[in-house]
């Protein structure tokens, strides 16, 4: 059975309200929680950006059983390799076990702003690769000195280990990516439902490790009003990593999407409130071999009412299909 998440978007709520909605959210019964690790949010209507560990210490505190995940950081640019296992690490003894670090190639909207340039994509693999194998090496303990490529780490180590580290997921959108991904990571993220990607993660030693999604949906009991807010905040989804990754800035995505009308947005998301449209949104990617599910419910000040639905109606509906 495809397991369902909840994504805590911290482009649209502040640091307080996500950690109120996941608890929530562990009510409703959801499987699993992710959170997104920005500087900014992708449209200025968003609103919000706060710090995704700072979030996830607190989350770890105040919920008790739901599995807590970065979708994505970046290890390579705005943090260093060594400073990201020591987060992980430490949020893996905070929630005694249940985190697990999601890693990708990162977009230039959140990386630029400590000034070092954005590299090619080639070379962003190329770093994430060397950022990923120095993680490792300091999860299994001991002091770690490299001089890389792209990094240099001198006699790091963590001083604060969890028994088990957390397993690392990879974001993957092509064939590059699904490969680094079938070499190093211990499950593949995606958030889109292409076979094609679990096909290429699989043929580089990806069989039988957990495939993660994402899906943004848009509730409400009015589905022209779901249909608006999903427009304003998040039309930018469609445009695919291969422009989200290179954009610079909140202002961009605007105009880049200044021809999107909520009709095209209305399309491609559900909208409203029959959950037979929001299953037949997920059924893709369980239909893909995706093993888990993570939704994004738009819209900050909705997610009490989307929780409270999701536990009475659209969670059984869900199990019911997905069985």
């Amino acid at each position: 059975m495809t397991r369902i998440g909840y994504t805590m978007m911290s482009e649209q709520a502040g640091p307080r309200d996500l950690v109120d909605h996941l608890v929530q959210a562990e009510s409703a019964g959801f499987d699993f929680s992710v959170i997104s690790d920005h500087y900014f949010p992708w449209l200025p209507s968003q609103g919000h950006s706060s710090y995704a560990w700072s979030v996830l210490g607190a989350a770890a505190q105040a919920t008790s059983r739901i599995p807590l995940m970065t979708y994505v950081t970046c290890p390579t640019i705005r943090y260093h390799p060594t400073v990201v296992a020591q987060k992980a690490a430490t949020l893996q003894l905070l929630s005694e076990g249940r985190f697990r670090l999601g890693l990708g190639a990162g977009e230039n909207l959140n990386e630029h702003v400590v000034g070092s340039g954005w590299p090619s994509v080639d070379v962003r693999h190329e770093m994430l690769e060397e950022a990923v194998s120095i993680i490792r090496a300091l999860f299994r303990g001991g002091h770690v000195t490299r001089h890389g490529a792209h990094f240099r780490v001198d006699s790091a180590r963590l001083w604060d280990l969890p028994e088990t580290p957390p397993p690392i997921g990879i974001a993957v959108s092509g064939n590059q990516s699904c490969a680094l991904a079938g070499r190093l990571a211990d499950l593949v993220i995606a958030t889109e439902p292409k076979k094609g990607l679990l096909e290429a993660f699989d043929r580089h030693g990806g069989v039988g490790k957990p495939r993660v999604g994402q899906l943004p949906v848009s509730y409400d009991p009015d589905p022209e009003a779901a249909a608006r807010r999903a427009h304003e905040q998040f039309r930018w989804f469609g445009l695919g990593w291969k422009v989200n990754a290179e954009l610079p800035h909140p202002d961009s995505f605007t105009s880049a999407t200044a021809f999107v009308t909520t009709d095209d947005i209305a399309e491609s998301i559900p909208c409203g409130d029959n959950p037979e449209d929001f299953v037949q949104a997920v059924l893709p990617y369980a239909e893909a071999g995706f093993t888990e599910v993570a939704l994004v419910q738009i819209g900050g000040d909705s997610q009490p009412q989307f929780l409270d639905w999701s536990k009475g109606t659209l969670i059984p509906a869900l199990q019911a299909a997905l069985d």
